[in-house]
């Protein structure tokens, strides 16, 4: 009965640690669908205006633009934005990033792969991956946790890999993240850089080109791009990144919510046992009592 006891006490705390998560991740999650909302006007209206100013520009040679055609697959230098979480605790959220990842990187050629990586767990992982299995490249300076995005954190992050393919260091740059796909979540690969120029001026109707006016820039299409596409892939990362954040909250909650109920239905069933024992105990000295009272009458 002692060790029901401690047993049960033991799982009652842990329920509440349980609940308290739920609760921080519930509010977490409400906030950061809040600054998603509010943040999201501003980068749809800049993605039309990139795609009305490609409708109406003639071809760009913009750096963003370029893909490096001439350079062969196996030596092209491939970079991928990974964003994981900085704790564990929330279901399958890190090991589907971190497999979609994989997959990714075998791929492309390790020794040419260079792996920015956002979150603790995913960083411990890479890490670890990167003595034991193969050669890619982990920059160990890039140290972001995914608490609590920011603009300003994007906005670094936007800095440093778009340096990096201006300098020719990189020829692609992937970000691997998790999004939300109706009330479930799945981890998903956008391609960053290059970008690519699409036929915005397809007629519904019939599906072919529209013949659009062209537009005149100063001081050029390219300068207007170079200022254009940084806010752009800012809010890239910044909308992966909430994104992350919101499916990592909304798997700990499910995570914390099967925790719970799982605690509660221990407690039930050892609270069961304990009352049987305390039966039995009880009968037990009821017998014993009795037992002694009839042989003192014997005698």
């Amino acid at each position: 009965m002692k060790e029901i006891r401690e047993r049960i006490a033991s799982i009652q705390q842990i329920l509440k640690i349980t609940n308290a998560m739920y609760l921080m991740s519930s509010s977490k999650l409400k906030k950061a669908r809040k600054a998603h909302e509010n943040t999201r006007p501003y980068f749809d209206k800049l993605q039309e205006t990139l795609e009305d100013i490609l409708e109406h520009t003639p071809h760009t040679r913009q750096t963003y633009f370029d893909r490096r055609s001439h350079i062969p697959e196996e030596q092209r230098k491939k970079g991928f934005v990974i964003i994981t979480a900085d704790k564990g605790l929330c279901g399958s959220y890190n090991h589907n990033v971190i497999k979609l990842a994989e997959q990714e990187l075998k791929k492309a050629f390790a020794n040419n792969c260079y792996i920015f990586v956002l979150g603790e767990v995913g960083r411990h992982y890479f890490m670890s991956r990167n003595n034991e299995i193969d050669h890619s490249t982990i920059d160990g300076e890039f140290l972001y946790t995914t608490q609590n995005p920011t603009l300003y954190r994007a906005r670094e992050i936007a800095e440093i890999v778009l340096d990096r393919f201006d300098k020719k260091e990189l020829d692609e740059v992937y970000l691997i993240y998790t999004y939300m796909k109706g009330n479930e979540f799945e981890p998903k690969t956008v391609r960053l850089l290059p970008f690519e120029r699409k036929h915005f001026g397809v007629d519904k109707k019939d599906g072919t080109l529209k013949k659009l006016p062209k537009a005149s820039f100063l001081p050029s299409p390219e300068e207007v791009m170079n200022y254009l596409i940084p806010n752009y892939a800012k809010g890239l990362i910044y909308g992966a990144m909430v994104e992350a954040f919101c499916c990592e909250q909304q798997a700990r909650m499910t995570a914390m919510d099967a925790a719970s109920n799982s605690a509660r239905d221990m407690i039930k069933d050892l609270s069961l046992m304990y009352n049987r024992a305390r039966q039995a105990a009880i009968t037990q000295e009821i017998t014993e009592v009795a037992g002694g009272a009839n042989a003192m009458g014997d005698e």
